[in-house]
């Protein structure tokens, strides 16, 4: 269970797809291979079947496309301030791999946020770090550990609450896991709407970026309201704090969505109002029955 609530809370979502540069050195691929035939054998050699012809390949195999991050900065006692951000932004086209992980590993080692995800400990920070390294990249900000636990935010310890990975706290071993679409749908939060992790693929080839990012998002702002959930069961939220963070992201939702090619925050929003409608009429019908 989490024990603190930071000034500042990252909730994030991390979108990749195969990368046919690695798929070439990592299998020694002829360069005459185009990269979908690349691809194509990176998912032969990852494991596919009529069944599964694009089976999860290790993360250190992809490229990062698409990172979307809900922050939440609240002083104590203060209503909380929300902001939905992502990358590759619209003026940013398609974003480099090594430019998009720069920009964000780098506002992470500035802002020292606590980060929320969801699989992060074993997906999304990893393959931020590993693609890092493909990169050569240089970010001791981000990278910095303390001493000793208590002296300072640490990323990468897994006992550290400056990284939550809801799943990690929420899941046991085996098939009593849940996925991200399933936890929040049961607790009437939307999931996976009009898109889900296997068709982005799909939309990077057909080059809708935006539509990948619109995806990104959305997990991004469930995520954050899986967290919201666990904070208030562990009593770093009170009740009247917890509908207030609701509040606030509805109206950011209403905000940004009225802002041009956002259509996709005021359908999430359409939705989640549809899954709280029943148990707020169900709830109520309990408390006449009591």
């Amino acid at each position: 269970m989490i024990k603190i609530l930071h000034k500042e809370v990252w909730a994030f979502d991390a979108e990749w797809v195969p990368d046919p540069v690695t798929g070439r050195a990592v299998y020694g691929l002829a360069a005459p291979l185009s990269d979908l035939e690349v691809i194509e054998e990176m998912w032969r050699q990852g494991g596919a079947t009529p069944d599964e012809p694009h089976p999860y390949l290790k993360t250190v195999l992809c490229r990062v496309v698409s990172v979307s991050v809900v922050i939440r900065k609240a002083d104590q006692g203060s209503p909380p301030k929300l902001m939905l951000f992502s990358l590759p932004r619209p003026e940013d086209g398609c974003l480099a791999e090594a430019e998009l992980l720069k920009r964000f590993l780098s506002a992470v080692g500035e802002a020292k946020p606590q980060l929320v995800g969801f699989n992060s400990q074993s997906a999304d920070l990893k393959i931020l770090l590993q693609r890092a390294l493909v990169h050569s990249l240089h970010l001791p900000a981000f990278c910095k550990r303390p001493n000793k636990p208590w002296e300072g935010i640490d990323y990468f310890a897994r006992d550290n609450d400056y990284h939550v990975d809801l799943k990690e706290v929420l899941s046991a071993w085996g098939k009593s896991t849940p996925t991200l679409h399933e936890m929040a749908c049961a607790c009437g939060i939307p999931g996976k709407i009009d898109t889900t992790g296997g068709s982005v693929i799909d939309l990077w080839r057909a080059g809708d970026i935006r539509r990948i990012v619109q995806y990104n998002e959305c997990d991004a702002i469930s995520t954050y309201l899986l967290w919201l959930r666990l904070a208030h069961l562990a009593g770093l939220l009170s009740s009247d704090q917890f509908l207030q963070d609701e509040t606030a992201l509805e109206q950011l939702l209403v905000k940004k969505g009225q802002q041009p090619n956002n259509d996709h925050l005021l359908r999430y929003l359409e939705v989640w109002r549809g899954l709280r409608a029943p148990r707020h009429d169900s709830q109520e019908a309990a408390q006449l029955i009591a």
